[in-house]
């Protein structure tokens, strides 16, 4: 699906860049329309899978012919009739209609290489409806829409399945539409009802005049704080998870399991184990702090929880220091242990800070 996503959006980006230059409807088939349904997964260069110039007798005029037809064991499932990229498409196409009754395809695509209207027979058994149950515009692939043109690529093309979706698809498209019109200009019949949600008073004419500018602008209030709502929702459940992502990642960091016997606790580390016991023993009950040593410093912790570790001691290079575990995780420089003694304050501190927890 990604790749199929990636495909169209180069195609519509390539096609921008030659409209200027397509002048004629073969050169729309060859350089647009035929590039997208290969991109649908269709051989077009295989007469039995994408049939050029199909023919579709019409009652008692013989050789009529529809632009491709995609063909299924041996019979069309779905009808494609081209027209020049710089044509306007009409809402509905009087040829295709024609075709369509004639054969067993079950749906009908009208495209001008840029936009493609789908048809099918939703309302009358092999009688093309009048209103495309669906449309794509190759220059707006919209999200939604990508999802239900791979409906039709041929790893996924299901008839029956499309079939029984389109009807809501249609209907899905209209709503929408009619939404959108109403966003933009909202009709009489609109703000007579809203009005009459809101206002006691007789609907007149001035009336309806005076609260039709109220009832666009909140329309518009009422969309815009509800994206903000949704985007500063989003913004904190991202951040939430890049904190709980960046904590998980210090955890793993934090525990992760060194060979035991490389591993030496010296008596130095022993003896600021004991000085910070010293320092907590008026503020904390003493059996709550514990040790963990490592290869590259000796951790001072509480509740034996690596979570809740307090201090660390670098004592074993020339470089020694003491690390707390505050906001900044501040680290201070000491020439020996007993210069922990100088840092009684932030000892107490970093362990009240976890105590509350």
């Amino acid at each position: 699906m990604e790749k199929f996503i990636e495909q169209v959006r180069a195609l519509s980006k390539r096609v921008k860049g030659l409209q200027a230059s397509i002048m004629t409807e073969e050169a729309t088939k060859t350089s647009v329309i035929m590039p997208f349904f290969q991109i649908l997964g269709y051989d077009i260069f295989n007469p039995e899978e994408f049939t050029p110039e199909f023919t579709a007798d019409v009652g008692i005029k013989k050789g009529e012919k529809v632009d491709y037809a995609i063909m299924h064991d041996g019979n069309p499932v779905i009808l494609i009739e081209a027209k020049g990229i710089n044509e306007v498409l009409p809402k509905h196409d009087s040829q295709l209609f024609r075709y369509f009754g004639t054969t067993t395809a079950k749906f009908a695509i009208l495209t001008n290489g840029i936009l493609y209207r789908f048809f099918s027979d939703l309302e009358q058994a092999n009688k093309m409806d009048s209103d495309p149950f669906f449309e794509f515009n190759l220059f707006e692939p919209k999200e939604a829409q990508l999802q239900e043109l791979y409906k039709f690529h041929k790893d996924s093309f299901d008839l029956d399945k499309i079939f029984s979706t389109a009807s809501d698809l249609k209907y899905l498209n209209k709503t929408r539409a009619y939404l959108d019109t109403l966003w933009n200009d909202p009709d009489e019949d609109f703000i007579n009802f809203v009005t009459g949600h809101i206002y006691e008073g007789k609907r007149t004419k001035a009336a309806l005049d005076r609260f039709e500018p109220i009832i666009k602008k909140s329309m518009k209030q009422f969309i815009n704080e509800m994206v903000n709502d949704k985007l500063n929702a989003a913004l904190k459940s991202t951040s939430a998870e890049e904190t709980k992502v960046e904590k998980e990642a210090e955890l793993k960091a934090e525990i992760v399991e060194e060979p035991e016997n490389l591993i030496v606790t010296t008596e130095e580390e022993i003896e600021g184990y004991s000085i910070v016991k010293v320092i907590l023993h008026d503020h904390v009950d003493v059996n709550r702090i514990h040790y963990r040593d490592n290869l590259s410093y000796f951790n001072i912790l509480l509740d034996d929880n690596i979570r809740k570790w307090l201090i660390r001691l670098g004592l074993n290079g020339s470089n020694k220091y003491i690390q707390f575990n505050d906001e900044d995780r501040t680290t201070i420089p000491i020439e020996t242990v007993t210069d922990i003694l100088k840092h009684q304050e932030q000892v107490i501190e970093v362990a009240e800070r976890f105590m509350v927890k």
